[in-house]
C-alpha cells in the first residue's frame, strides 16, 4: 500500500515538476516504478482557518493558556480530537537549524508537551525530531556535557542527522549531485549512502525522509520559525517539514532550479500529510533578511501565535510580513520568483497562497 501510494504521487508530482522546470523530480521506492500512465492532478484541499493568539507575554504561563486556549478551537473547528490513536504517539518537528537564538521557543514546547498529555499522550511516547546533533546542542535541546540534563528529559529526541531513523524504502530521487557542496554535505552523503565514505551515483541521487513522523505516531505537529532563504524565498513551515527533515539536503539548499520543487513534492507526500495536524508558529522572533543563519540586527518580535493546517497559507502570511519589514529598512522585497516554492505547493495540493482570502479566528480575544 505505502508503494502503491509514492508511485501514485511519483507520477503526479513529476508532471507537475517536469512540466514548470523541465527535470522531472519525484518519490522513489526500492522497486522499478511502472510505467508513465495518464494521472490527474490531485484535488484541491479544503480551505483552512488560521487561528491567532496574542501572547500577553512570552512566559510559561502566557504560552501554556494560549497553546491550550487555540488547541481547543481547532479540534471544534476542524472535528478532529488530538487524542491518543492505534500507535498512542505523537511527534513534534522543532527547529533548531538557524543555530542559537532562533529555534523552536522552548515555552511552546513544553506547552504544546501539556496539552498533549492532558489529552491522553505519555511523556515518554510524545517525542521531537530534529536534524544536525551539534545545533540542537548549541541551541539547548540536546543536554549540556558538563551536566547531562536537558530541557525535555523523558521525551525522546530523534536527531535525524545520526543515520538511525531513515528507512531506505522511503527516499526521494532528484539527479541534482549531492557533492553539491562537498565540505558542508560530506556528512549527510555518508548517511544516504548507510555510513559509506564513498558513494555510488545512485546513492548520491537519495535523500530519505524521517519515518517517524508518519510511520510511529498517531499524528504530527509542525513547530517552526521563519526567516527567509536565498534560495527558496521562506524558511518556515514547508521547509522545517522537508528539507530539514531528511537526510542528503543540503544539495536543494544551493538550488534555486531544484529546490522549490523539491520541497513541494515532499511536503504532498500523502502519507506525511495524512498525519500532519497542524503547524503551530510563534512569532516570538522571526528574521527578514540574512537567513536562514541568524542575525538579530535583521529579527523582529511579534507576541502572536498562529496555528494552521494549511503550511502553504501560513508561508505566505509570513512572506507578506518578511516584505513589508524588508521595505520598512530598505531592503528589496522577496520576489514571486523567488518563492516558486509556495505555488508549486499549492499545484501539488498541500494549500493555497491566496492571503486575501484568509479566514482568521482570533482566539482569547472579545
Amino acid at each position: 500500500m505505502i508503494l502503491s501510494s509514492i508511485r501514485n504521487f511519483r507520477l503526479t508530482a513529476s508532471f507537475i515538476a517536469g512540466a514548470l522546470l523541465a527535470g522531472p523530480l519525484g518519490w522513489a521506492a526500492v522497486e522499478a516504478a511502472p510505467a508513465p500512465v495518464e494521472t490527474s492532478k490531485p484535488a484541491p484541499p479544503a480551505h483552512q482557518p488560521v487561528f491567532e493568539y496574542k501572547l500577553p507575554d512570552f512566559g510559561d504561563a502566557s504560552y501554556h493558556s494560549a497553546v491550550e486556549q487555540m488547541l481547543q478551537e481547532f479540534e471544534k473547528k476542524s472535528g478532529h480530537q488530538l487524542v491518543p490513536g492505534v500507535k498512542k504517539k505523537v511527534g513534534l518537528k522543532i527547529y533548531a537549524d538557524s543555530g542559537p537564538g532562533l529555534a523552536t521557543p522552548f515555552p511552546l514546547i513544553h506547552a504544546v508537551i501539556e496539552a498533549l498529555q492532558k489529552r491522553g499522550y505519555t511523556k515518554e511516547n510524545i517525542f521531537l525530531v530534529g536534524l544536525n546533533p551539534l545545533r540542537l546542542r548549541l541551541t539547548g535541546f540536546l543536554p549540556s556535557f558538563a551536566s547531562g540534563v536537558g530541557p525535555f528529559d523523558g521525551h525522546p529526541l530523534f536527531v535525524l542527522e545520526s543515520g538511525k531513523f531513515y528507512d531506505s524504502s522511503w527516499f526521494y530521487d532528484s539527479p541534482l549531485p549531492s557533492r553539491f557542496d562537498p565540505v558542508m554535505n560530506e556528512q549527510a552523503v555518508k548517511i544516504a549512502a548507510g555510513g559509506k565514505k564513498n558513494t555510488t551515483t545512485e546513492e548520491d541521487r537519495k535523500s530519505f525522509l524521517a519515518t517517524p513522523l508518519f510511520i510511529e505516531a498517531d499524528f504530527w505537529i509542525n513547530l517552526p520559525v521563519y526567516t527567509d532563504h536565498p534560495v527558496l524565498g521562506i524558511n518556515g513551515a514547508l521547509v522545517n517539514a522537508t528539507l530539514w527533515n531528511a537526510s542528503n539536503t543540503f544539495r536543494f539548499f544551493k538550488s534555486p532550479a531544484t529546490a522549490p520543487a523539491a520541497v513541494a513534492e515532499m511536503a504532498a507526500i500523502p502519507e506525511l500529510r495524512e498525519g500532519w495536524a497542524l503547524t503551530l508558529v510563534s512569532l516570538q522572533l522571526y528574521q527578514f533578511i540574512g537567513g536562514p543563519y541568524f542575525n538579530s540586527l535583521y529579527s523582529i518580535s511579534e507576541p502572536r501565535l498562529w496555528l494552521s493546517a494549511d503550511p502553504v497559507l501560513l508561508d505566505s502570511l509570513m512572506l507578506d510580513r518578511l516584505n513589508a519589514a524588508r521595505k520598512r529598512t530598505g531592503f528589496d522585497p522577496i520576489e514571486s520568483e523567488e518563492s516558486r516554492m509556495l505555488d508549486f505547493a499549492q499545484q501539488l495540493g498541500v494549500g493555497y497562497r491566496d492571503t486575501a482570502k484568509v479566514e482568521w479566528i482570533k482566539v482569547g480575544q472579545p
